[in-house]
């Protein structure tokens, strides 16, 4: 036993958990290649560009959307170690799947373009990571680009994590360069993980997946104790109970293993066919010796976009919910319940941490679920207080209460770091201001990079504002926010009528100042596109009882005076009169199809 216990710990000496953080398209997935090739982990004919990217989406638009794990064996001075790494995505909308890396992790490597410096998204990833005590390396990727700026780069890394000049590890994910120091300040500086053997065991779930064959598999770190094949254990936060049929590590492909133990990262598979039995951020347990306590998971997500997602055939609405349970096992992040609504029946109100997030959701469901699905407009959740004291969250304009039981509303603000090159400081404060953003702090990071601070409202980014940045700032704005509460504000629910009647998938929320002109904006967008009927369609904004603005879209016309030839003009009027009545009861009849291009059109009103 005594010797047992020896041999245990000099392997989990040997162990090393990190993770791989940095901006978007700082070549993480690139270097994560390189790092498995010179393991061996792949073979020659497994390889190709971003090999943990494995979903159609991710390497058509080169950005990775989930976390990848997987193991590697390294040999350093004669001892064997083992590397579990977790790649993370890079952009702001994906920052919680970097969030349950880091708590499955006890080091990062911090990686930074040396052509374009630190960025935003670097450094809200590394306070995430400083906040669970990671050991940080930093690498300087990208150094064979003409337009690497090593010396200057260097001076911001240092300025950021107080470094030494010399613990920045020069690096290129596209010829190798590095690679080999990469692993070796993994070794010596990322330290190994803690944990009792002999303890009851206690393994925190950081991911999991479905498979239609196996049922839904879970990932997990072992913090005490391990878990053996055929084991029965017990899903803390759910109470339930399972056999664990199938135990194993993360390589390129899940190989199965007799044992699991402390400090390692590994599968699970006990034939789950629920999707609400599996949380993120679960411990696992043993039945018959279970842990008093379970692992403090991360914090619950907070949504920052709340869109509609409906079926286009109401008889899909079942099958939507089973795929939306299922992308939710995969994508933690998304939160959903459902709702209905008079113009597009029963469906679902979605949290998104942002507008990428949705879009990526959306073209998932249509890919991998074979659903086509109508997006209605994204919008942020607000408190509404009435009258009698009560507060309502309204996460639908459809729920702000009427104008005359209301007393105040506020909407969420938020703190935006946006990094830019000097040259465009104008532009970008102009663009923010324009977004209802007033100025905090304006610091120069080096002679021509700047970091501005802004408070704005969550609601005024949602739509196009990211889009927006980059186009004025030729694509060198980096942005990151984050939430700082609620703030009274004017707003007001500008309703869309067609025909009169209420299209409550076109209503929103916004603030007095801006309802005129976006009214106006909106009409004449439905007025293209809206396809032309047999009766007159008209187009209305309104606030409240109040109309704003009006477009119509004209009715096709049969000529019913070609047959009068000559004769008294009251013949031509009272066929015309008698078409007019026509169509007049035809419109109190006729119904107004919307495409689905109409509803996204707010989106793209500029």
């Amino acid at each position: 036993m005594f010797f047992q216990k020896i041999i245990f710990a000099s392997r989990m000496k040997n162990i090393r958990n990190f993770c791989i953080i940095a901006h978007i398209d700082h070549g993480k997935s690139t270097l994560a290649d390189r790092l498995l090739e010179f393991t061996k982990t792949i073979s020659q004919r497994d390889a190709q560009a971003q090999l943990l990217d494995n979903m159609d989406l991710e390497r058509e638009r080169g950005i990775t959307i989930k976390s990848h794990a997987i193991q590697m064996n390294y040999l350093l001075k004669g001892v064997q170690y083992t590397l579990n790494l977790i790649d993370t995505p890079g952009h702001v909308d994906f920052s919680y799947e970097v969030s349950r890396s880091i708590a499955a992790c006890e080091g990062a490597l911090l990686i930074v373009d040396a052509s374009q410096g630190i960025q935003a998204q670097t450094i809200s990833n590394l306070y995430l990571a400083l906040e669970q005590n990671l050991e940080i390396i930093p690498v300087l990727n990208k150094m064979d680009l003409p337009g690497a700026m090593p010396e200057e780069v260097k001076d911001q890394i240092i300025e950021l994590i107080g470094c030494e000049r010399e613990d920045i590890i020069p690096a290129s994910g596209k010829t190798g360069l590095g690679v080999e120091d990469i692993l070796n300040a993994i070794v010596d500086k990322v330290p190994a993980p803690v944990g009792n053997p002999d303890s009851e065991l206690q393994a925190l779930i950081f991911d999991s997946v479905f498979n239609s064959f196996r049922g839904i598999i879970a990932y997990f770190k072992i913090t005490n104790g391990e878990i053996r094949k055929n084991d029965k254990v017990k899903f803390i936060a759910t109470g339930k109970q399972y056999i664990a049929d199938e135990v194993g590590v993360l390589k390129l492909h899940p190989e199965p293993r007799d044992v699991i133990k402390t400090g390692d990262v590994g599968y699970i598979i006990s034939g789950i066919k629920e999707a609400r039995e599996v949380k993120v951020g679960d411990t696992i347990t043993h039945v018959d010796k279970p842990t008093k306590e379970a692992i403090q998971g991360f914090e619950e997500v907070k949504p920052m976009v709340f869109a509609g997602i409906y079926p286009v055939d109401t008889e899909d609405f079942e099958e939507l919910r089973e795929s939306m349970h299922k992308l939710q096992l995969n994508d933690a992040s998304i939160v959903f319940e459902p709702e209905s609504s008079a113009a597009l029946g029963f469906g679902f109100r979605c949290g998104f941490l942002g507008m990428l997030h949705m879009e990526i959701i959306q073209e998932r469901l249509e890919r991998e679920f074979d659903m086509t699905v109508i997006t209605t407009v994204p919008n942020v959740s607000y408190l509404a207080y009435t009258t009698k004291g009560d507060l309502i969250t309204v996460n639908n304009p459809s729920d702000l209460p009427d104008p005359s039981k209301l007393e105040y509303v506020e909407e969420p603000y938020i703190k935006a770091n946006i990094i830019t090159k000097s040259e465009f400081v104008g532009p970008v404060m102009s663009l923010c201001i324009q977004k209802r953003g007033f100025i905090v702090n304006q610091s120069y990071l080096t002679s021509d990079r700047v970091e501005l601070v802004f408070e704005m409202p969550m609601g005024e980014i949602v739509f196009d504002f990211y889009d927006k940045l980059k186009t004025i700032s030729k694509g060198y704005a980096s942005f990151d926010y984050h939430q700082i509460g609620y703030r009274q504000s004017d707003l007001v629910r500008l309703d869309i009528k067609l025909n009169g009647e209420p299209v409550d998938a076109l209503s929103s929320l916004i603030h007095r100042t801006n309802s005129y002109e976006f009214g106006k904006k909106i009409c004449e967008k439905l007025r293209e596109l809206l396809p032309r009927q047999q009766f007159e369609i008209i187009i209305q904004a309104s606030i409240g009882a109040k109309i704003i603005a009006r477009e119509s879209v004209r009715a096709l016309r049969k000529d019913v005076t070609a047959k009068c030839y000559g004769g008294d003009i009251s013949r031509k009027r009272k066929l015309l009169e008698k078409q007019k009545k026509g169509k007049k009861r035809m419109r109190q009849v006729g119904n107004v199809e919307i495409p689905q291009s109409a509803f996204m059109a707010v989106l793209k009103l500029d």
